[in-house]
């Protein structure tokens, strides 16, 4: 890892750490020089982050954490801010698709459960980790979007209505820092090579899309703080 990466001292916590977009995220951040902070639900697959990360020579701290767990999240920001003092990047990449079905046929229970993940953890995660990134001298904050949320479908349901929501979260909040260091902002990936992707589209050939590795690099320049852009959808669809 070189000490003259674009993020080099810097902290970013990326949700949805263990695999696709946010493993891919996890790594690039480490490479260019910042501590990166893991968080997902599987033990086993942030270990493997970590040790690949370390194996390369970057830093990164493991927090397994369910992020339907409130209470478990609320207190992310005064640990962090203990070990860390500051948060400089926060990247809501953790998501859940749901089920592809009617919505008069959505079984209550993973509809709330999908809202739970997609929007109430992103808010519970802002309200405790915006103190920490006004501390940055340049907070930086990317939510990822899909492009369900513009263009919702038959059978998307609760994915394109929670998606929708978390772009509206996104801009209330960027509206409220608009006077301050911290910027935030929305990314589209568009079709990437991921598992939840796989799900959706099970009959597409994977290797007619992008890789997570492939959009990694946008990510590093949204939160790098040469990045001024506030409020704004990023689209690579």
């Amino acid at each position: 890892m070189s000490d003259q990466g674009i993020l080099t001292g810097r902290v970013a916590l990326i949700t949805g750490a263990s695999r696709g977009i946010g493993r891919a995220v996890a790594l690039r951040f480490a490479a260019e020089g910042a501590h990166v902070v893991l968080i997902a639900r599987t033990v086993g697959g942030l270990e493997e982050v970590y040790d690949a990360i370390k194996a390369a020579g970057g830093q990164a701290t493991l927090v397994p954490c369910d992020l339907t767990d409130f209470e478990a999240v609320d207190t992310l920001g005064p640990v962090l801010l203990e070990r860390f003092d500051k948060l400089d990047i926060f990247v809501g990449n953790a998501g859940a698709l749901g089920e592809m079905t009617p919505l008069t046929h959505y079984d209550p229970k993973a509809w709330h459960e999908v809202f739970d993940v997609n929007v109430h953890a992103n808010w519970r995660l802002i309200r405790t980790l915006e103190p920490l990134l006004r501390r940055s001298d340049a907070g930086r904050a990317i939510l990822v979007t899909s492009g369900a949320a513009a263009n919702p479908r038959a059978f998307w349901g609760a994915y394109a209505v929670t998606k929708a929501a978390v772009e509206a979260l996104a801009k209330v909040w960027a509206s409220e820092l608009e006077n301050t260091s911290v910027r935030v902002n929305i990314l589209n990936p568009g079709a990437t090579r991921t598992g939840m992707r796989a799900a959706a589209f099970p009959g597409e050939d994977p290797e007619s899309l992008k890789t997570p590795e492939d959009i990694a690099g946008k990510f590093v320049e949204l939160a790098s703080p040469a990045w001024t852009g506030h409020g704004e959808l990023i689209d690579l669809a």
